[in-house]
């Protein structure tokens, strides 16, 4: 805070009309907008930390000084600049992170009405003994990841490793680029009807 006393000290100054230079208030304006521009970017930084402890959007609100959880949500993704997100604005930015949102639950919603297709595929991905060393790590995660309660988290590990099976096994290789492509359009329709909207 040091940093910015001088800052403090030239502000009150200046509304005691006891200024002593047109440079002062130049160089406290200058001041103001590093000041303005760090705050900018911690605070998203900080609403993430809390999210991530659990804090709800409803407990955030008040904090943030809007009157909703949507509201405090909105702020959040208007501020925060991750990096495939750069170049867009800030509405692009809250349009973004909704329509990766709606694709999400989509994709979601299609692999647990699909599980047992996605379990069965993913059990022969996983339990292929004839891969090169190369394919061999892709192979583990998808054995791995079988366990989990949730089929989605096996789409991506299975696509990863089908990138290395092609040449040994085309077949299985198929079905995958099979459930993958459904995926994409589950996601691309979802978004396209937040779009229409």
């Amino acid at each position: 805070m040091d940093r910015y006393e001088g800052l403090r000290e030239t502000v009150e100054r200046a509304v005691d009309d006891d200024v002593a230079s047109a440079d002062d208030l130049v160089t406290a304006l200058a001041a103001v907008r590093e000041l303005r521009e760090e705050l900018t970017d911690w605070e998203p930084l900080l609403i993430g930390a809390a999210r991530r402890l659990g804090v709800s959007w409803a407990d955030l609100a008040p904090v943030l000084g809007v009157a909703s959880r949507q509201a405090a949500e909105r702020r959040y993704l208007r501020l925060r600049k991750p990096e495939h997100e750069i170049g867009l604005t800030a509405d692009g930015r809250v349009q973004a992170e909704r329509d990766r949102r709606a694709g999400l639950r989509a994709v979601r919603a299609w692999a647990q009405d699909n599980s047992e297709v996605v379990r069965k595929l993913a059990a022969l991905v996983g339990s292929l003994d004839d891969v090169g060393d190369e394919a061999r790590p892709y192979v583990d995660v998808v054995s791995r990841t079988l366990g989990q309660d949730d089929p989605v988290l096996l789409i991506a590990p299975m696509v990863s490793a089908a990138a290395h099976l092609r040449d040994r096994h085309p077949d299985l290789v198929a079905q995958v680029d099979g459930v993958h492509s459904e995926v994409e359009h589950v996601r691309r329709q979802a978004v396209d009807r937040r779009v229409r909207r």
